[in-house]
């Protein structure tokens, strides 16, 4: 009797279902939150990767000697410290500006490499979040003021 007693003023006071109304809210907002944390570390990591690819890229063009080489260089350079990092972007862009190999001995300048990683989050399914998302970085390494040209 005692228990009917208790079962019946829980039922009075509206408690019947609360847990399931609470998981049934609860667990999307928890999912959603997970899903935010793990968008914020792939573009996190991304923009990290991206950044010292275009480091090394820059640098590896301002040791070339004509404005060709360093393009090549640059190309592959990034190329190489992108795979060396596992980044498997949905598509990658480096731009290099090899301008300064024109100007005359002496007259300083710079090698910039602008690198743009274009990054799939279509599996992450999270309301808001683009299918992808396009992280990029510049940098720029100096020529040697005194170093032939072609």
């Amino acid at each position: 009797m005692r228990q009917l007693r208790r079962w019946y003023s829980s039922w009075l006071s509206g408690e019947n279902g609360a847990a399931a109304i609470e998981a049934a809210i609860g667990v999307p907002a928890f999912m959603l939150f997970i899903g935010l944390i793990i968008f914020a570390g792939r573009v996190a990591i991304t923009h990290q990767t991206v950044q010292t690819a275009a480091d090394a890229a820059a640098r590896s063009a301002s040791l070339a000697r004509t404005a060709a080489q360093a393009d090549a260089d640059a190309h592959e350079a990034a190329q190489v410290s992108l795979a060396n990092q596992g980044l498997r972007c949905a598509g990658v862009d480096v731009s290099i500006d090899t301008s300064a190999f024109a100007n005359a001995i002496g007259t300083p300048g710079d090698v910039t490499v602008t690198i743009a990683c274009h990054v799939d989050l279509a599996d992450l399914a999270v309301p808001g979040i683009p299918g992808s998302h396009t992280v990029g970085s510049t940098m720029s390494s100096p020529l040697d003021v005194w170093r032939t040209r072609q």
